[in-house]
């Protein structure tokens, strides 16, 4: 167990306190009980702590009070352990959107090592020189070369598409070092440095749960400086460009600036999720999803308040975020269901033509072709098996979710269970009868290298009519065109997005709402980008022996499990 300190800048009323557990996970709680862990030390009886917290905070706690609050606070958060030594199972958090399955790619020595030497970047004069050129860079690219020209030239040549790829890969870990030397540079100690799964894609991610010990000046350096060195990896690609004149660079930036937008999206836990906690003070900002819709409700609102706890300025910034992302989100889940024979159709052929056409290339001993076709595949299966995993989780937590809200109220369930069905109903007639669009017409490969043996689509021949005309003295019969010179109109595919809904976190005690280690995620660029991470926020502390606790923000791999603990910072997700 280490002590963090207040955590500085919050958007509460009351001061709060860091702890964070021997597994990373980290914890926010009130003055008292802040005080109370301070004082235990597996030697200290009841009596003596009482006395040691007593002088501390000022008002008198006993010895019941301890007692009281080591039981059936901190135990439960798995602070403390009973003085028998039998611990129990320790509570984690289990959050929807969190990065899941992760895995250590650079370890903390090599951070801080690497973090260290990259850390003079942060220096404010060299920022401004940053970003001055960032301008001058981005004014000639699209106001005077074209942007997208330099990608049109990439996409013709397979083996440039794929150097491309290996570029995207290589800014992503950047990404994640500047997260890493951004915590370095404010003081705090960066962590490891890791892949997982966000959402439905590949992503990377950054353990920087320590910058929470810094003031928000520091943690706003820490979120900010994944997309600060996306800009520094642009800026050295355009140099590359200007000295060898190959476009493949310039297709590197332009694909560059659509991840810092990705990762700017506040509305997943991405790089824009953490930075406006940071600026509003609330570690948290899916915890408060559930008290501030609580609030709109008729004579809801003074609860509301007691549970939020929050100054005026940061209520105003999570309100208007919750206002923005609750209905982008359930109109995303929207869309997907209105949208799903098609989704299905489109993505099941064109799985099928990937596998039928890899298989080929091996037959044919076509072994480069089969292997590349192979990467193809698993591009393909990636996002499938993300998303029906991401729809199952879903399901299971709206199921347990409309039990729990329900139970012991028959007439609630079953309007919630007819509402259901008709929205089901309402679906699935839709589905049968057509009313949804159709599946997308099948599309020459963009990058055929990536599709062996996947051929493009032919045009069909359409019968030819004619309309009858007046029939001259001497008629002259005008010949008809062959089949093969009949024009046949071709529709454009349509693209079309999902973006899972996302669900407020597990609490772990009374008050507190759970969030998950503090990390900055970051999606693979062989996925798409998840348009869609987490802090508790600790209930006020009081002398009473009941205060309120709340996990905060660990910026770190998201755990499993159903314990508060605050979110890191950003990672990369485009983690």
């Amino acid at each position: 167990m280490e002590l963090l300190g207040e955590y500085q800048g919050s958007g509460s009323v009351v001061r709060k306190f860091l702890l964070r557990r021997g597994d990373g996970q980290v914890i926010q709680v009130s003055r008292l009980l802040y005080l109370v862990v301070g004082s235990v030390d597996g030697v200290r009886d009841a009596e003596a702590i009482s006395h040691r917290v007593s002088g501390r905070y000022g008002q008198e706690v006993s010895a019941e009070d301890v007692v009281f609050l080591v039981e059936r606070k901190l135990t439960p958060l798995g602070v403390t352990v009973p003085s028998g030594g039998g611990g129990g199972s320790v509570p984690r958090s289990d959050l929807l959107l969190a990065l899941k399955g992760h895995r250590v790619v650079f370890g903390e020595r090599q951070v801080a090592r690497i973090a260290g030497v990259l850390g003079w970047l942060h220096a404010p004069l060299v920022v401004v020189l940053v970003l001055a050129s960032a301008v001058v860079m981005d004014g000639w690219l699209f106001g005077v070369h074209g942007g997208i020209t330099a990608l049109l030239e990439v996409l013709e040549q397979p083996l440039w598409m794929l150097l491309l790829f290996v570029l995207t890969v290589v800014s992503l870990v950047f990404h994640e070092f500047g997260h890493a030397s951004g915590c370095h540079y404010s003081g705090a100690v960066p962590g490891k440095i890791g892949c997982g799964i966000f959402l439905i894609w590949p992503s990377m991610y950054t353990d920087v749960t320590d910058v929470y010990r810094v003031g928000r000046a520091g943690r706003l350096r820490t979120g900010l400086g994944g997309v600060y060195f996306n800009v520094v990896f642009m800026l050295v690609l355009t140099g590359l460009y200007l000295v060898t004149g190959q476009p493949l660079f310039l297709a590197a930036v332009y694909l560059a600036h659509f991840e810092v937008l990705e990762q700017l999206m506040p509305l997943v836990r991405l790089d824009g999720y953490y930075i406006l906690g940071d600026l509003a003070g609330v570690p948290d900002l899916f915890g408060k999803v559930k008290p501030i819709l609580m609030g709109l409700l008729p004579g809801r609102r003074r609860e509301a308040a007691a549970v939020l706890g929050l100054k005026r300025s940061a209520r105003i910034v999570v309100t208007v975020w919750v206002a923005v992302m609750v209905p982008l989100l359930l109109a995303e889940v929207g869309y997907v269901l209105w949208n799903l024979p098609r989704l299905l159709v489109t993505a099941g052929r064109a799985l099928a033509a990937q596998v039928s056409g890899t298989l080929e290339a091996f037959a044919s001993l076509q072994v480069w072709a089969g292997l590349v076709g192979v990467l193809g595949t698993l591009m393909l299966l990636c996002p499938m098996a993300g998303g029906c995993y991401l729809a199952g989780r879903i399901v299971v937590r709206v199921w347990r979710a409309g039990v729990r809200a329900t139970e012991g109220r028959p007439v609630m369930r079953l309007a919630v269970a007819g509402a259901v069905v008709a929205v089901g109903a309402v679906l699935g007639a839709a589905w049968v009868r057509g009313l949804t669009p159709k599946p997308l017409p099948a599309a020459a490969p963009v990058t055929p290298v990536l599709q062996p043996g996947v051929p493009a689509p032919h045009p069909q021949p359409t019968a030819s009519t004619t309309s009858p005309s007046p029939t001259p003295s001497h008629p002259t019969r005008q010949p008809a065109l062959p089949p093969s010179h009949r024009p046949t109109p071709v529709t454009p595919p349509a693209a079309s997005s999902a973006v899972p809904a996302s669900s407020s976190p597990a609490t772990a005690s009374p008050t507190p709402d759970a969030s998950p280690t503090r990390t900055h995620p970051t999606p693979d660029p062989s996925g798409g980008s998840p348009t869609p991470t987490t802090t508790g926020t600790p209930p006020t502390g009081s002398p009473s022996p009941s205060p309120s606790v709340s996990t905060s923000p660990t910026r770190s791999p998201s755990p499993s499990g159903t314990s508060p603990s605050l979110p890191g910072p950003p990672g990369s997700g485009g983690t």
